[in-house]
């Protein structure tokens, strides 16, 4: 799901989720300061960004009452707009208005609605414990905004994946700049040409262009980054970032295990395997990207997928209305390579005219093979075979925890072996997908998955910053006088009992 081009070929990595495009030309602003000075004085983004430093700093973004207004000009926008984003998605993807609809429009007006009906809650200062010593001051948690953020979103999902976060950045008082994908470019159109309406110019803007003018838009100061994108990207923003302390969220990508145990509905596994990895011709960062079982498994669920995708898209997916295409040729050559690993069991047919590739199954690849090296990050499901549930697990282990882990069984033990014994940004047991359909639970990634987490609350806290406070009263200096020099063992004594911390449920014995 980013808006960055790979400085790399793509082969020598996954592709994260914005891997497509023209060849970068990205360089990070490196230690030295390399042209700092001159390329900050030029730079075209400066007194945008100048504009939006004055609005934060007059207080504007804070009140409570301001940001329930911007939140609600976005839910306004996505009901008001709802047609034209739906005609960018399908010129941009290909991608159906039922699709459109509950992984873009619907998912982001819910984190709308259920940021505005908690918002009140949330901002609220959170009081905390206390030790004998500061018994009569008030200590608590005061959730302040950061500053000026900037978000870079990606094409695959480029209503969802822009405007999520910028929702919680809004509820919790900042200043944005959203760069939506230039891949995308009719939603990119549209974001730009009528979002600026519905909010504050004062307080959000949207920048365009591609790798060139995002490099360019990086060497300013902000004072948060929410990047989606690949790995490679992610490291040039984050080198980026660094320059100027700035604190950031990575959501990448990775290679998303599917486990597959000989004890399940293979049918029911299948349909919801093939709806996860086809959904938006599996352009989707979290989509299964390899099944792993053994031999006896896979004999059993191939024929369950290939009737699913019957099912699903019919005789020739090409004319199905409900599959969509990769985002442009670049895209689809990475992919159609992938198809040269391990043999073809279902599907294959491609057609580079119109970027599409049918919805694939690979069997007999092996871990060498660049389906098994790279993330696939299109409609190409290649299964693994190895011997049994534990080899599975290590094989697993072995590899970079990815954004998501599924595991399919009829017997829970099995699913929650796999739950205990691996790791991922998230899992989802018996199904697909459907764990980040929740506000209430955390999305991020885990190491070379990325870092950082949001949706629901924990969006709103990724653009907070939770301020320690404490405020005590001016009288009884006595209590004080325990910590003044000059320093008595009788004084350390009494101070350490009043701040000790002890634990609960142990009784000692004098």
């Amino acid at each position: 799901m980013g808006s960055l081009e790979e400085a790399e070929p793509a082969a020598t990595e996954g592709p994260g989720r914005e891997r497509a495009g023209r060849p970068l030309t990205l360089t990070p602003v490196n230690v030295e300061g390399w042209r700092y000075c001159t390329s900050k004085l030029m730079n075209p983004y400066s007194g945008r960004l100048k504009s939006l430093r004055a609005a934060w700093l007059s207080g504007k973004t804070r009140p409570i009452e301001y940001r329930k207004k911007q939140l609600e000009a976005l839910g306004r926008f996505l009901d008001e707009k709802k047609s034209d984003l739906f005609h960018a998605l399908h010129e941009d993807l290909r991608k159906s208005a039922f699709e459109s609809e509950i992984s873009e429009v619907a998912f982001t007006k819910n984190e709308v609605m259920e940021t505005l009906n908690n918002l009140d809650s949330w901002m609220k200062d959170e009081y905390m414990s206390k030790n004998l010593a500061t018994k009569f001051d008030s200590a608590f948690i005061r959730k302040d905004p950061i500053g000026v953020v900037l978000i870079i979103s990606a094409y695959n999902y480029p209503i969802n994946i822009a405007l999520v976060p910028l929702v919680g950045a809004i509820a919790a008082g900042n200043c944005v700049v959203l760069k939506p994908s230039e891949l995308s470019s009719s939603t990119e159109r549209v974001l730009t040409e009528t979002l600026p309406s519905y909010l504050d110019p004062e307080t959000f803007t949207v920048v365009t262009g591609g790798p060139e003018e995002t490099t360019k838009l990086l060497e300013n100061k902000f004072d948060y980054i929410f990047f989606t994108g690949s790995r490679n990207v992610g490291k040039i923003v984050m080198t980026a970032a660094a320059q100027h302390l700035t604190p950031l969220t990575l959501e990448l990508g990775g290679k998303n295990p599917c486990y597959v145990d000989e004890s399940c509905n293979f049918q029911n596994a299948a349909n919801r395997i093939v709806w996860g990895k086809f959904f938006n011709a599996g352009q989707t960062c979290i989509a299964p990207d390899y099944v792993i079982c053994s031999i006896t498994t896979r004999e059993k669920l191939m024929p369950c997928l290939q009737k699913a995708i019957h099912e699903f898209y019919g005789s020739n997916p090409r004319e199905s209305p409900d599959f969509g295409r990769l985002v442009n040729n670049r895209s689809f050559q990475r992919v159609r390579a992938l198809l040269k690993s391990g043999q073809v069991a279902i599907g294959g047919e491609t057609d580079e005219s119109d970027c599409y590739i049918a919805p694939t199954v690979l069997v007999d690849v092996k871990e060498s093979e660049p389906v098994m090296q790279e993330e696939v990050f299109g409609p190409i499901l290649p299964i693994f075979t190895v011997a049994d549930l534990d080899e599975a697990i290590q094989f697993i282990k072995r590899r970079d925890p990815p954004l998501a882990a599924y595991a399919f069984s009829s017997n829970s033990k099995v699913v929650n072996r796999v739950l205990d014994f691996t790791s991922s940004g998230g899992f989802c047991g018996n199904d697909i997908l459907m764990h980040m359909t929740l506000v209430s639970l955390p999305f991020g990634g885990v190491g070379y998955s990325g870092f950082g987490k949001y949706h629901g609350k924990f969006t709103f806290e990724t653009f907070t910053h939770y301020r320690a406070s404490l405020l005590r009263g001016m009288g009884m200096e006595s209590f004080n006088m325990l910590r003044y020099p000059p320093y008595a063992n009788r004084n350390l004594g009494l101070l350490l009992s009043a701040t000790t911390v002890r634990r609960r449920g142990i009784c000692t014995l004098l």
